[in-house]
């Protein structure tokens, strides 16, 4: 397990979102409220771009099919999807969002 740094922590607005590709991942960035989350980008049912898609509080809306997740537990909202999406956990470092992957 390696921590890798993603983002500046000004990079992302509350109620925002950032695709970052790093380490051969690709992910999501989300500010909810000021806590940072960071998810797979790629939504589990279909070729949507979640970092480019419909964020209402905690729920990202994919911008492919409209199913929907949890972006702070992963957990499937509302279909069409079924899958869970992968989260990573989150350190603020010196104004950097981190993840361990």
């Amino acid at each position: 397990m390696n921590k890798i740094e993603l983002c500046n922590v000004s990079d992302v607005e509350i109620g925002q979102s950032l695709k970052v590709e790093k380490n051969g991942l690709v992910l999501a960035v989300f500010n909810v409220e000021g806590e940072f989350f960071v998810t797979d980008d790629l939504c589990t049912h279909g070729p949507g771009s979640l970092s480019e898609s419909y964020i209402l509080d905690d729920i990202v809306e994919c911008n492919f099919h409209n199913g929907s997740f949890n972006i702070k537990t992963g957990e499937v909202v509302s279909a069409p999807c079924t899958d869970r999406l992968k989260t990573y956990p989150v350190t603020i470092e010196n104004s950097l969002v981190c993840i361990t992957a």
